[in-house]
């Protein structure tokens, strides 16, 4: 005759496991992800949304857009992203510049889904929420940084 405890404490580990969602800690040990890879994740998870312009603030994009200008220096896959990771569970907040024209309702949810799919797919974590805080329209031709002028002011 078998053992009944011993042949259940694999499937009632797998359940357990199910049941939280994360694979993350078990008896094995723990796995720990770092805010970091999660914001990461987010962002570039964010920007494979059509409809999203840029993330971040007005300061965070002025930074960003004078960091790309420096040679070997790239912009961050995390700008406008914050998040909170603890053990199973992760919540990210999002700030975002849409296109001038794209439902807010609609490419929210789309943001939504692929953001707390790819965290999920990714790292493990359950996404408990997914905040979007719409900070700007971008208007096309409204650009800033406007390096096709022609330069006029030139003495030759």
């Amino acid at each position: 005759m078998t053992n009944p405890t011993a042949s259940t404490k694999t499937p009632a580990h797998s359940a357990e496991v199910a049941k939280t969602g994360s694979a993350l800690v078990t008896s094995q040990g723990s796995t720990t992800i770092a805010d970091t890879v999660v914001a990461k994740v987010a962002g570039l998870a964010t920007r494979e949304i059509s409809g999203v312009y840029d993330l971040g603030g007005g300061a965070a994009r002025a930074f960003s857009a004078i960091r790309e200008r420096i040679p070997g220096a790239t912009a961050s896959a995390s700008q406008g992203v914050s998040v909170e990771v603890g053990e199973k569970q992760a919540a990210v907040d999002l700030q975002i510049l849409v296109e001038y024209g794209v439902s807010i309702a609609d490419l929210s949810r789309a943001v939504r889904k692929n953001v707390i799919g790819a965290v999920e797919q990714i790292t493990g974590l359950e996404v408990v929420e997914v905040n979007i805080n719409v900070s700007d329209v971008h208007i096309p031709g409204d650009d800033e940084g406007d390096d096709a002028k022609p330069d006029t002011g030139r003495v030759q």
